[in-house]
């Protein structure tokens, strides 16, 4: 079956078994290495990429259900020399040890931003709250994130 979606602003258009999980697909077939193979329960989160504006676990994704869909990975939202705000702030503010989590934590700041560019605390708490960290980097991640909101427009406090 022909799938047809856009990932990062690039068209893509792949004949794949439709039940393929969209984490296979981003990873084997498309070399984007933002979202991670965490859990496969879609428990973790380390597997999320904006879909349309929302963060959704691709692990347990299948690939038909993307079909005309817009996807945005960690590699989309900046790049070296543009770097995303929250991607900017997560390096100011050092707010990452292991590096597996970030995937998760930034793809879900950044669904939260769009909606709410001025969260306070407890509104990020409760956008983090599905994304595993195990590393003890929470307070810096909450740091980044109201860092990222106030360059954004928002104060975030």
């Amino acid at each position: 079956m022909t799938i047809d979606f856009t990932v990062n602003g690039k068209s893509v258009s792949l004949n794949i078994d439709p039940e393929t999980p969209l984490l296979e697909v981003l990873r084997n077939d498309l070399e984007l290495n933002g979202p991670k193979f965490g859990c496969g329960l879609a428990q973790c989160g380390a597997c999320s990429v904006l879909l349309e504006g929302r963060s959704t676990r691709t692990c347990v994704t299948p690939v038909s259900a993307v079909n005309g869909m817009k996807i945005t990975t960690l590699e989309g939202l900046g790049n070296e020399d543009h770097p995303h705000p929250l991607q900017l702030a997560f390096i100011e503010e050092q707010a990452l040890q292991c590096g597996y989590c970030v995937n998760s934590m930034i793809i879900s700041a950044a669904a939260l931003l769009q909606s709410n560019p001025n969260p306070g605390n407890d509104e990020i708490k409760q956008a983090l709250a599905g994304n595993l960290c195990r590393c003890g980097a929470q307070p810096r991640i909450l740091r980044a994130i109201k860092r990222a909101a106030a360059a954004s427009g928002g104060n975030g406090s």
